[in-house]
């Protein structure tokens, strides 16, 4: 697919290929690091080419100031069963630093929302740390609404190991 052009001078925003695979990486890395989660990345290049890129799992959206990578946006198709109908979920959306300030992050999101329409899904949702406060502020101010009432629960490693041998009989 080719890259769109944006209100932004200079920003353009494009579907990543297989080839991004390390640039993707990079900015989970960096995204893990600023939120003090980087002990928990294990992904690699060759895990996003096999399972985003080669079974379908997961796509990510690259935007690129003046021919530069500046950030990342990484999401996947979700379900609504109240609805009855698809929605995307954004996992990471990320903006490097010195480009942060210039509305790419916003740019990016909205360029989603109209993928999430173009697509006929109806949901577009992501999560957000409850201490970052300047992206939230943005959210709302964008028109996201926070679910009330839900949080997000994990199981994982050993507590998914253990767990799912229950079913055994």
């Amino acid at each position: 697919m080719r890259a769109i052009e944006t209100k932004i001078s200079d920003f353009k925003i494009r579907f990543a290929e297989k080839k991004d695979s390390e640039l993707i990486v990079k900015y989970i890395r960096d995204l893990a690091t600023y939120e003090n989660e980087l002990d928990q990345v294990s992904v690699t290049p060759e895990t996003l080419e096999k399972y985003m890129f080669d079974q379908g799992g997961a796509e990510a959206l690259i935007g690129e100031w003046k021919g530069n990578p500046v950030g990342f946006a990484f999401f996947h198709n979700s379900f609504s069963t109240f609805l009855g109908k698809p929605g995307i979920a954004l996992v990471d959306l990320y903006i490097e630093p010195q480009a942060r300030g210039n509305g790419f992050g916003k740019a990016m999101l909205s360029y989603l929302g109209h993928i999430v329409k173009e697509r006929g899904c109806e949901r577009l949702e992501w999560w957000c740390h409850d201490w970052n406060k300047t992206a939230i502020e943005r959210y709302v101010n964008w028109g996201a609404a926070m679910v009330e009432h839900i949080r997000v629960y994990r199981m994982a490693g050993k507590n998914l190991e253990g767990f799912s041998e229950e079913y055994k009989e």
